[in-house]
């Protein structure tokens, strides 16, 4: 096996340890009244930014799982009355958006390639994390929808969620991922951006 190629296998691995333990533990995630900010995109994000959108996939298909399994062992008000639908539905919301995220964040990057690194990354990061929270909230609205729940009080609850916690965590993305990939550069393990 080449160097490189170990190298990117060994990083794919830890960035997905990574994904795991921020999701299955508290480290992972920020209390911010009712409102939680996650940083499990953060790994997904730095895994497809230094690696590229095949390692991203990998992760988002982590990310995925992680969610996958909070949803079931745990449910929140917001998942509860679609898991009490089908399980299908949970299932995607919880792949679909993580999935999108890292090809996203690649898109952005390749499309700012004459842009500042430091700007590009952490514009391509913040839309990574975007990508992640509105298609997970959007597809939550119109799962919701779609199952004739129609509760005001969720409905808001949605769009707070969008605002409270979807922009602090694009904003933390892009300030945590920038200097990650920077140091990973530096040490030479991955190609200057």
């Amino acid at each position: 096996m080449k160097k490189n190629q170990l190298r990117r296998m060994t990083m794919t691995a830890l960035l997905a340890a990574l994904v795991v333990l921020l999701g299955v533990t508290p480290i992972g995630f920020v209390n911010v009244g009712v409102i939680y900010i996650t940083f499990l995109c953060v790994p997904v994000l730095v895994g497809a930014l230094a690696l590229g959108p095949r390692c991203g996939l990998i992760l988002g298909l982590c990310m995925g799982g992680v969610s996958l399994y909070t949803g079931l062992r745990a449910p929140s008000a917001l998942v509860a009355p679609i898991l009490q639908d089908s399980l299908l539905w949970v299932i995607l919301m919880c792949f679909v958006p993580r999935l999108c995220t890292p090809l996203v964040a690649c898109g952005v990057h390749r499309a700012l390639r004459k842009a500042n690194g430091k700007v590009r990354t952490a514009v391509a990061a913040a839309a990574g994390s975007l990508t992640n929270t509105v298609l997970y909230l959007g597809m939550m609205l119109l799962l919701y929808r779609l199952i004739g729940l129609d509760n005001p009080t969720l409905l808001t609850t949605v769009g707070t969620v969008a605002l409270t916690a979807g922009l602090p965590e694009a904003a933390a993305a892009a300030l945590i991922a920038t200097p990650v990939l920077g140091a990973l550069a530096r040490a030479g393990l991955i190609e200057k951006k």
